[in-house]
């Protein structure tokens, strides 16, 4: 989060392009601004504590969302003068792209919510209109936009109980069962393929180049981190 907050500002000013990152994950449970004020969020942080998985506030917008080891996370920074203007146009190309990234692996993938599903939105990818695989959320700031998406790979059930464990706490309705993952539409589309599929999706876009992080924005997120820490440390 703090890499993606220092990308998404130098962005914003015009000191660095555009950047599309995809990320794989350790166990974490990414948490929403409106979890952190809900009354149950100190319980809801224990829980994700007890169960293994680390929490941190994202950047982005959107409730509690669960990580781990089988779930990509896709990261845009975008350079935009009218940024708050442009959000629905935003979360339209992200939907598209990544549902089109799905329907090349053999997904029924599909742009739209389903009954029950967590961290809900219009711009969730499903499958078959039965289960989410992915949602996103944006962070809007002067001179640019941050779109993060979350997308489950394998391991649905992981996923769901943890979300199932913590949305309790949160006074959340959400049903386990509406949680999917790429693997089961797809069978054999393991992280690699996803990541291949995504990235061919995002290039028909417009044209890619693999780049490093610079050392200077790792030096600026690692004085950053700390931001994305402190209400739940106190929690």
């Amino acid at each position: 989060m703090a890499v993606s907050a220092v990308l998404l500002a130098r962005v914003a000013r015009g000191e660095h392009e555009p950047v599309l990152r995809l990320q794989r994950h350790a166990p974490a449970v990414a948490f929403g601004r409106m979890d952190a004020i809900a009354p149950g969020f100190a319980a809801a942080v224990a829980q994700a504590r007890a169960l293994g998985y680390e929490p941190f506030e994202r950047l982005a917008g959107g409730r509690a969302a669960v990580y781990h080891e089988g779930v990509l996370t896709i990261g845009e920074a975008l350079p935009d003068p009218q940024a708050n203007l442009h959000i629905n146009e935003r979360y339209e190309a992200t939907a598209r792209t990544v549902a089109a990234a799905l329907r090349s692996l053999g997904v029924d993938a599909r742009v739209g919510a389903v009954a029950g599903e967590y961290c809900p939105g219009d711009f969730s990818v499903n499958a078959r209109g039965a289960v989410k695989l992915s949602g996103t959320a944006q962070r809007v700031v002067r001179g640019g936009a941050y779109v993060g998406t979350v997308l489950v790979v394998r391991d649905a059930a992981r996923v769901a109980a943890v979300v199932e464990a913590l949305y309790a706490e949160l006074g959340l309705p959400v049903d386990p069962a509406a949680t999917g993952a790429v693997a089961d539409e797809a069978p054999g589309a393991g992280l690699d393929a996803v990541e291949a599929a995504l990235i061919a999706a995002y290039a028909a876009r417009g044209p890619l180049r693999e780049g490093t992080l610079d050392p200077g924005v790792l030096a600026a997120a690692a004085e950053l981190e700390a931001r994305f820490h402190p209400r739940l440390a106190a929690a």
